[in-house]
């Protein structure tokens, strides 16, 4: 590995400031830590609450990512608290965490890590835990012991597995007092501990230890063949069985309760189930990675050949024989007095095809596929040296049920109503399209935002990715009158997120003048945006929400001239309202299939709109014989409220059919038009 140490950026850094630097560059090398893997601490002097001068050990606070970690996700206690702990003979999860709190100099700071004793116990200032690919590489082969000590010698000390907590840190402190010239210590099936005086010092031992372990793992392993790229051809019938596989699939894992997916086909993936022995799946490399993996992945036998029927029958009964087989290894191995979690896979490996990741969120379901890839690289080097041997299932089962490793689950943020969702919307860069987006977004849910303006579409999904997290908003260009750019939009959707929850359709047009004057292009036009590209568009949220069989809501942007038709208006009317009806008869046929569908009519909604062009607007002021520029204020007059409609004011009607707020109402029509008498359902 290369050194990313910088004297000029480290210059005048020391104590706490040191500390965080070197975290970041450790964070910053995804072979080293993963997603709020791994730990560092400094210890330094200073005052505790009452000012008298205290020894301060400064520690990383649990599930805090090194990535982005700054000073306040470091946690100060004493010291001088923590080191008389190291003759106790042992000590409780549960006791030694109240104690910690106890030593805490600030009651705000976060929890420290469950690792906080083993650095106390190791006479350093300065720290390093990482949970590096090929140090872990060599805990997980036959012999482990024997190649590490020929390997580095009296230079590092190894610490047979414990579970993190009172009795390792204990062991790692005796470790490290009985052999002084131990440099560091690797924690067997666990990863590698650093040391220094100053930050330098141990974050280029973390360098060199691993460097030499790579070095030595790739003077064993025969050179790689360099993946090679599908044709095209072969990518796209890949996709289109992966899109047809992810709906069935995502239906199957989320039994329980609802999960999105992440597919991932990258060369490397496809070579590693071409040539991988499925007897190796056996485990994580770290037991750290069990919270986003579970103890092993679901593998399709590569024999099965590569039609859509033929892979899902394989499918259902391989997650069928994986339940089964979690059982059995709660069961065996289980604590008294703790309750099974999901026992659903949440690695889904399928030869040919590539990987599914699951979990609540766009952020689990990334953090299963980066560990996924990594343990695919450490399964691949320990093949080459004699197989790979991660912790058996006794140890597994004891790690995935620890209380104070699921502790991390509770520091992300509570679910909110439409977390775990997915929506898809037609028309999503124009005012209303855009805020339906941002509501739904805000309650929690991942959007794929479909326009025939790709570019807009994208700007906005970036905005909306950085204030509501990376990779919960995707941009697809769809073209609602094209049966071909339909499919392969909810093609692509598929693959980006699993499946369909939530179907907003909201693309339209509109085109102004009297019957005598309506041109056959413009009704065609109309027609074909506004009521074919709904039957369209609708014809594929159906199939993926039955291929689920999750039910789904439908939620159609029609308008209150289905109603209350305008003059100059004929082909926007008679277009919308064949998507009225058509909206009717599919919350009649679907219904037995839990897909609802209900309607939203607005009326005069100009923010940000792409319907109410200069064109329309100058047409509209002529209907109504008023100035140009008074267009929005007689709409806002003409309703019985005399208010203006907001695209924001659509999209809380929208949130409220997408919801289970609504959960017993289908076919439903509700006004968002500040009240026009003629437009009243009847």
């Amino acid at each position: 590995m290369n050194s990313l140490w910088s004297d000029r950026d480290a210059q005048g850094l020391d104590g706490l400031a040191a500390l965080v630097y070197t975290s970041r560059l450790i964070g910053a090398d995804p072979n080293l830590v993963l997603w709020g893997g791994g730990n560092s601490s400094v210890k330094v002097t200073g005052k505790d609450h009452t000012g008298k001068p205290a020894r301060i050990l400064y520690i990383k606070g649990s599930g805090s990512d090194m990535r982005t970690i700054t000073a306040q996700h470091f946690t100060p206690l004493r010291l001088d608290d923590l080191l008389p702990l190291m003759p106790r003979p042992s000590m409780t999860d549960e006791d030694m965490v109240a104690y910690q709190a106890k030593s805490t100099l600030e009651p705000a700071a976060p929890k420290p890590s469950i690792e906080t004793l083993l650095h106390a116990f190791i006479p350093a200032t300065h720290i390093y835990h990482t949970h590096a690919d090929a140090i872990c590489t060599l805990t997980d082969i036959p012999r482990s012991h024997e190649v590490i000590r020929d390997l580095y010698g009296d230079e590092i000390v190894v610490v047979p597995y414990s579970r993190p907590g009172f009795l390792l840190s204990k062991r790692t402190g005796d470790a490290v007092a009985a052999h002084p010239k131990a440099r560091a210590v690797i924690l067997d099936k666990h990863g590698l501990i650093t040391w220094g005086d100053t930050a330098k010092a141990a974050y280029l031992d973390t360098v060199r230890y691993v460097t030499m372990a790579e070095r030595y793992i790739q003077s064993k392993r025969p050179k790689p063949p360099r993946p090679s790229k599908s044709p095209a051809r072969a990518a796209t019938a890949r996709h289109e069985l992966a899109a047809a596989i992810a709906p069935v699939l995502r239906g199957e894992v989320s039994r329980n309760k609802p999960v999105i997916l992440l597919y991932d086909d990258r060369p490397e993936v496809l070579e590693f189930l071409r040539t991988v022995d499925p007897a190796q799946l056996t485990g994580p490399f770290t037991p750290d990675h069990l919270l986003y993996t579970k103890p092993w992945p679901l593998m399709l036998d590569p024999r099965i050949a590569h039609d859509e029927r033929a892979v899902l029958v394989a499918l259902r009964k391989a997650l069928e024989r994986y339940r089964q087989h979690y059982v059995e290894y709660f069961t065996k191995h289980k604590t008294p007095g703790v309750t099974m979690g999901d026992p659903n896979p949440r690695i889904i490996l399928i030869p040919g095809i590539g990987l599914f990741t699951t979990g609540k969120t766009r952020r689990e379901t990334t953090i299963a596929r980066d560990l996924s890839l990594h343990t695919m690289g450490v399964i691949q080097a320990a093949s080459a040296m004699g197989g790979y041997r991660p912790l058996p299932a006794r140890d597994l089962c004891d790690f995935e049920y620890w209380p104070m490793e699921n502790y991390k689950l509770t520091l992300a943020p509570p679910e909110r109503p439409l977390s775990r969702a997915i929506a898809l919307i037609t028309g999503a860069a124009g005012g209303i399209g855009r805020a339906i987006a941002e509501r739904l977004l805000a309650d929690g849910a991942v959007v794929v935002m479909t326009d025939v303006d790709l570019d807009a579409t994208q700007k906005l999904a970036d905005e909306y990715g950085r204030r509501f997290g990376e990779g919960h908003a995707v941009a697809i260009k769809m073209d609602v009158t094209d049966e071909r750019s339909v499919r392969n939009a909810f093609r692509e959707a598929a693959l980006a997120f699993g499946g369909l929850d939530v179907f907003v359709s909201n693309a339209g047009i509109a085109r102004c003048a009297p019957i005598e004057r309506l041109s056959l292009a413009d009704w065609n036009e109309s027609v074909a945006v506004n009521a074919t590209g709904h039957l369209l568009a609708s014809q594929e949220a159906i199939r993926v929400m039955r291929a689920q069989a999750m039910g789904g809501s439908i939620v159609v942007i029609s308008t209150k001239n289905v109603f209350a038709p305008g003059q100059d208006f004929g082909a926007y009317s008679a277009s919308k309202a064949a998507q009225n009806q058509l909206a009717k008869i599919m919350a009649i046929e679907h219904a037995r299939h839990g897909i609802r569908v209900n309607m939203v009519n607005p009326d005069g909604v100009f923010l940000h709109s792409g319907l109410w062009s200069p064109e329309i607007r100058a047409e509209r002021a002529k209907a109504h014989g008023i100035p140009v520029e008074d267009v929005e204020e007689f709409y806002a007059k003409r309703n019985l409220l005399q208010t203006k409609i907001l695209p924001s004011d659509v999209a809380e009607a929208v949130l409220f059919f997408a919801s289970n707020r609504s959960s017993k109402t289908t076919g439903a029509v509700l006004p968002v038009d500040g009240g026009v008498k003629e437009a009243f359902p009847r």
